[in-house]
C-alpha cells in the first residue's frame, strides 16, 4: 500500500464497494468509483488500474485478481460491512476515522458553504436552519448539513458501531 502521511490519500473503488465509496467522500476522501465509467466495459479492470496510476489513486477492490494486478497501489477488501471496510483501511493506515462535509456523496465535487438562498431553496432543508452550517454541490446542485443523519453517521463512523454485524 502507498500509505504516505505527507499528503492525503486518494481513492478509485470498484463498483461492488458503493457504499464504502460514499462513506469514504463523507469522510472527506477525494475517492472517484468505477461506477462513474459506462457499465458491461471489457477493459474496465485495465482501466481502472491505469486511472490509479495516473491520478495517484489507491485502487480499493473487492476483486482478489485485480488487487493482484494492482500490487503496491491497490487493497484488497475483504469484508461485506462497510464499517469493517473502514476499519480495514484505518487498520493498513491508508485514512482516519472523522467525518469531513467537504465532498458530494454522489459525484466527489467539492463542497462548497451554501449561500442563504440556495438554503431557501432546497427542499429538504429544515425549517428553522439556524446553528447550522451547510454545503452545497455546484454539480449536484445537493444541500449538505450535519443534522440529525449526520450526526449518526459520525458516531457510527468514529465509534465503528455496527462493524463485524
Amino acid at each position: 500500500m502507498l500509505a504516505d502521511p505527507l499528503h492525503e490519500n486518494r481513492f478509485i473503488v470498484d463498483r461492488m464497494l458503493s457504499t464504502l465509496t460514499r462513506y469514504l467522500r463523507f469522510m472527506g476522501y477525494d475517492t472517484t468509483s468505477a461506477n462513474n465509467l459506462s457499465e458491461g466495459r471489457p477493459d474496465e479492470d485495465t482501466l481502472l488500474l491505469a486511472m490509479a496510476e495516473q491520478e495517484g489513486r489507491i485502487l480499493v477492490t473487492r476483486d482478489a485478481e485485480l488487487a493482484r494486478r494492482g500490487k503496491e497501489r491497490a487493497v484488497l477488501i475483504r469484508d461485506e460491512d462497510v464499517l469493517e471496510q473502514v476499519q480495514q483501511l484505518v487498520s493498513c493506515k491508508l485514512i482516519q476515522r472523522r467525518v469531513a462535509l467537504s465532498r458530494c456523496s454522489l459525484c466527489n465535487t467539492p463542497l462548497r458553504e451554501a449561500t442563504t438562498c440556495e438554503i431557501g431553496e432546497a427542499e429538504y432543508a429544515p425549517k428553522d436552519w439556524r446553528g447550522f452550517s451547510f454545503y452545497w454541490c455546484e454539480r449536484c446542485r445537493k444541500l449538505y448539513w450535519n443534522g440529525s443523519h449526520g450526526k449518526q453517521l459520525e458516531e457510527r463512523i468514529l465509534k465503528g458501531e455496527g462493524a463485524g454485524k
